[in-house]
């Protein structure tokens, strides 16, 4: 299946994970364990994803069985910066190759 992950460097990864699993909540089935920094996105195409909240930052990962990673990617990714400003969500994919970055746009 493959596979992208992202490392966003963030001094709230907790708050910006529980943020994101509630606001994609109300598309897909999402959870977010406040206690253990854990939290899941199951995604309609059979695609899914995990966030992981780490000193100083948010961990993402992505796993589908379609072509449509670039997608998850951007959706997942172009979210968490709107909420996060001056975030920026860096993808890499299995075998070290890059993915899409989603980062707010300048004026």
């Amino acid at each position: 299946m493959p596979r992208s992950e992202a490392r966003v460097a963030t001094d709230r990864p907790h708050r910006y994970a529980k943020q994101l699993a509630a606001h994609l909540g109300r598309r897909l089935q999402t959870s977010w364990d406040e206690d253990s920094g854990e939290g899941t996105l199951l995604f309609p195409n059979g695609g899914k994803g995990s966030l992981t909240a780490a000193e100083g930052a948010l961990l993402l990962t992505l796993e589908t069985e379609s072509e449509n990673l670039d997608l998850l990617e951007t959706a997942v990714g172009s979210h968490l910066v709107r909420f996060g400003g001056k975030l920026v969500v860096e993808w890499t994919r299995d075998g070290g190759a890059p993915g899409t970055t989603q980062r707010k746009e300048t004026d």
